[in-house]
């Protein structure tokens, strides 16, 4: 559990780790910010969000909570780098996009005594690091803790509390398995859709005809190459199966286009819309 006591380093300050810093600064949390980045530790600094920082992973050694912000596999090698300085009793957390892989390693890396609660923010933006950080983003975002039997109660509190705190508009909860699966449909598929889109044309007059569907479907294609290739790569089994639905689906459009299929393909568009209907806000 978070209380005003508790000692939070933030391992990684890019967009993420930057904005999981400035969020609990607001709140009127200490953090410290460790990351290779000199100009980021500068930044946080001059803008408050940390009390202390540097790349020196020592600093975590009075943590009590801590948390990374690091591609998966980074996250990894530096847990097996630093392991010697986590205190007994601390608590690690983290912001990766796959689990399985991540907790089955992280856990078998730990020292006794350390535990480790895998959570998943599901917000970000196309912009890298941390001058494009901004806690305002998680208002309307949804958060997912991923535990395991044997996480307990305490971690699991706190997964919450760090949610409650950055000011997340929902909490859930999911196993490790269902996590991937469910992400390799709305995220990783998502990405997939907008690289593959990008790649079918280089024709630089397209810019002067779109509109706003394409600029839509398209925006996560600005994409951070070296996470998202560790974030495929670590899913690819739910992913591959996601992709080989999403094929089963264009086939099925395709035959209602070629047979001139009207009342298909009406039917499958209705479908869509009362499907999309769901994820719409409200209205204030």
């Amino acid at each position: 559990m978070i209380d005003k006591n508790t000692k939070i380093a933030v391992i990684g300050l890019g967009l993420l780790g930057g904005s999981y810093a400035q969020g609990f600064a607001q709140a009127g949390y200490q953090v410290i910010g460790i990351d290779t980045d000199a100009s980021a530790i500068e930044l946080a600094r001059e803008k408050g969000w940390i009390v202390d920082g540097s790349a020196d992973p020592a600093l975590i050694e009075q943590c009590d909570l801590i948390i990374s912000a690091l591609y998966p596999q980074t996250f990894v090698e530096w847990v097996r780098e630093n392991r010697h300085h986590f205190k007994s009793g601390a608590i690690l957390s983290d912001v990766t996009g796959i689990k399985r892989m991540v907790i089955s390693q992280i856990n078998h890396l730990l020292p006794a005594g350390v535990e480790f609660i895998a959570t998943h923010p599901m917000a970000g933006r196309e912009s890298r690091g941390i001058e494009y950080a901004d806690s305002s983003q998680f208002a309307n975002a949804n958060f997912i803790i991923v535990s395991t039997p044997f996480n307990s109660e305490r971690a699991i509190q706190t997964a919450e509390d760090i949610a409650e705190i950055l000011g997340f508009h929902r909490i859930s909860f999911l196993d490790a398995d269902e996590h991937d699966r469910i992400i390799g449909f709305v995220s990783q598929l998502c990405h997939v859709i907008a690289v593959s889109l990008m790649n079918i044309s280089d024709d630089p007059r397209l810019i002067e005809y779109t509109g706003d569907s394409f600029r839509d479907l398209t925006r996560i294609a600005n994409i951070n190459e070296e996470l998202w290739t560790q974030l495929f790569i670590g899913n690819k089994d739910n992913l591959i199966a996601q992709i080989d639905n999403l094929i089963a689906q264009m086939t099925r459009m395709r035959q209602c286009i070629l047979l001139d299929d009207e009342a298909q393909m009406k039917q499958l568009m209705k479908q869509a819309t009362e499907r999309r209907r769901k994820f719409d806000k409200p209205k204030k």
